[in-house]
């Protein structure tokens, strides 16, 4: 649906759609040398900008459209290692209760 999407001050990387679930990703990247690893690098600031990003998106384009349930935070942590880049995914990963939104009650 859309990459580097700006909502006012707030970004979110990746928004994607599989049927009634939209699903915004945030893209952590590491290399070899870096202090933290890319989960890590998402602390509760990032976490509180990654849910407003989310509720913003949600009230201002996603609750009007009707076959559209639910919203959920991802987090693609991808690191290089020894020449190959190696992705994790963690679906769900960030303020699942916040962030979940329903259309209808």
């Amino acid at each position: 649906m859309a990459r580097n999407l700006r909502l006012g001050r707030l970004e979110i990387d990746i928004v994607a759609r599989q049927g009634p679930l939209v699903v915004a990703v945030e893209v952590r990247t590491r290399g070899p040398g870096a202090y933290e690893r890319a989960l890590e690098s998402i602390g509760p600031a990032k976490q509180a900008r990654l849910v407003a990003a989310v509720e913003r998106l949600w009230s201002s384009r996603l609750v009007r459209m009707p076959d559209v349930e639910r919203v959920r935070i991802d987090v693609a942590a991808v690191r290089f290692e020894r020449g190959q880049t190696l992705i994790e995914y963690v679906p769900g990963a960030v303020g699942a209760q916040a962030a979940e939104r329903r259309a209808k009650p």
